[in-house]
């Protein structure tokens, strides 16, 4: 014969402190007549209990985790990963011919330069020769190194924009490795009647700034500005003197070999 009991009787009065869960789905409960009046059965139960109650808040740790936490990834994987970031930044060097022209289409962009130029840069970026000599060569070729229009370039817009002389043009080109051939074919093309006529405008303009000072000084000025600039004494001289008469000053101090 079974008979009906509660489930206080096997937590000894402590249902209040017991996970509710469980106490909900036991009370009342069916038990065998043996295992109510033995005092091992009641521990064995409570020790049973009190080991689920343990299991499922484990199961729902773990549980809460798993669906939270994202998955940790394959040594493999992430060796993987690693190996290829190292992989691609230690990327081989690429050819020197490759570097050699990359430079040059990057300093040509814009604005012509020399042979010369292009070759100091490649030096300084430490370009092998041979490397080096095989692109400047090709681009000579494909007319993208031209020292020769250059120089004809170089005179032309200087001469114009800054009224330079052929002897200050020359050192211009000098100093950017311009053969010296195509130097003085390029400033040839500039004639002395030209020169002095460019001369004379410089004077003008510079003339009216210097009114109001002594003669000496108007002369150095003016005798100055075009000696800077690359003109010859003589031709200078020529040029300050004829300014200065028609502006009324007397000039028969001024020799003609010089101030």
């Amino acid at each position: 014969m079974t008979r009906r009991t509660d489930w206080a009787e096997y937590t000894d009065g402590s249902a209040g402190t017991s996970d509710g869960a469980y106490g909900a789905a036991a009370a009342p409960y069916e038990t065998e007549p043996s295992a109510v009046g033995s005092p091992d059965a009641g521990e064995a139960r409570r020790d049973d209990g009190e080991a689920r109650r343990e299991g499922g808040r484990a199961r729902g740790r773990s549980g809460g985790c798993r669906r939270r936490g994202r998955p940790e990834p394959l040594a493999e994987e992430d060796g993987g990963a690693a190996s290829s970031s190292r992989a691609e930044q230690a990327e081989p060097p690429r050819d020197p011919v490759e570097q050699a022209r990359a430079i040059c289409l990057r300093l040509l962009t814009g604005t012509p330069r020399t042979r010369s130029q292009l070759a100091d840069a490649l030096r300084k970026r430490e370009i092998p020769d041979e490397a080096a000599e095989e692109v400047l060569s090709r681009f000579e070729e494909v007319g993208l190194i031209d020292d020769s229009a250059f120089a004809q370039a170089w005179v032309e817009s200087r001469h114009h924009g800054r009224g330079l002389a052929r002897r200050a043009l020359a050192r211009e080109l000098r100093t950017k490795g311009v053969d010296n051939t195509l130097i003085d074919a390029a400033v040839s093309r500039l004639d002395s009647e030209q020169e002095e006529e460019t001369a004379r405008e410089l004077v003008a303009r510079k003339l009216r700034a210097t009114r109001g000072l002594d003669r000496d000084k108007r002369l150095r000025r003016l005798a100055g500005m075009l000696a800077r600039k690359g003109y010859p004494e003589g031709m200078a001289l020529r040029v300050v003197r004829q300014a200065l008469e028609d502006e009324g000053e007397d000039t028969e101090f001024l020799g003609e070999d010089g101030f």
